[in-house]
């Protein structure tokens, strides 16, 4: 696994420590968005995308944030009304990831590649011109097709088995047109043109 592009996004006038947005791609097919890059104690790290847990309100079972006094949808008081069924037993989190690495490598293979591209857009950011790519649209890159579909002729879709009736198993010619099925009842017998 390769990551074959990085975006970021500046946030020049943030009160808090977020000091980017950032979108990675994988071996160009990819693409995890809002990863964030938040200013450390000591240096810059990267923060998964996540979002806000959520517990049931106990009197409706609308889905209100963990920290929310009352309920969004009938007013009810939910400290400690929660059920506990949406909520992850003995944690005290309030965000769960969306996306994240499972491994001390992949981690610190995304934290380095990141890093490294944040300090090269903070250097980008000071050039005249300067235009964030985060929100481009991911679909104007090209990607180069498989070499199996590098010809130019138009690609039609594969064709699709035939089925024979009595075994329910595809037959040895998948090439029998939709026309030839067409009327074809359930007992496999065509009607009468």
């Amino acid at each position: 696994m390769e990551i074959t592009e990085v975006r970021i996004k500046l946030m020049e006038d943030s009160e808090d420590r977020l000091r980017a947005f950032c979108s990675i791609t994988f071996d160009n097919a990819f693409v995890v968005r809002d990863l964030k890059i938040i200013e450390g104690t000591s240096a810059p790290f990267v923060a998964m995308p996540s979002r806000k847990l959520t517990g049931r309100c106990g009197r409706c079972g609308y889905k209100n944030h963990l920290r929310c006094n009352y309920c969004n949808q009938c007013g009810t008081r939910l400290r400690g009304n929660f059920d506990l069924k949406d909520q992850e037993s003995s944690s005290n989190r309030l965000y769960a990831d969306i996306a994240h690495p499972i491994n001390q490598v992949c981690r610190d293979m995304i934290q380095m590649i990141v890093i490294r591209e944040y300090h090269l857009e903070l250097e980008r950011a000071k050039l005249p011109g300067y235009a964030s790519r985060y929100d481009d649209d991911y679909f104007d890159t090209v990607i180069p097709a498989p070499p199996s579909q590098t010809s130019h002729a138009p690609q039609s879709s594969p064709p699709k088995p035939h089925f024979d009736d009595a075994e329910r198993k595809p037959t040895e010619t998948s090439e029998v047109s939709e026309e030839a099925n067409f009327g074809k009842g359930i007992l496999g017998e065509t009607t009468a043109e």
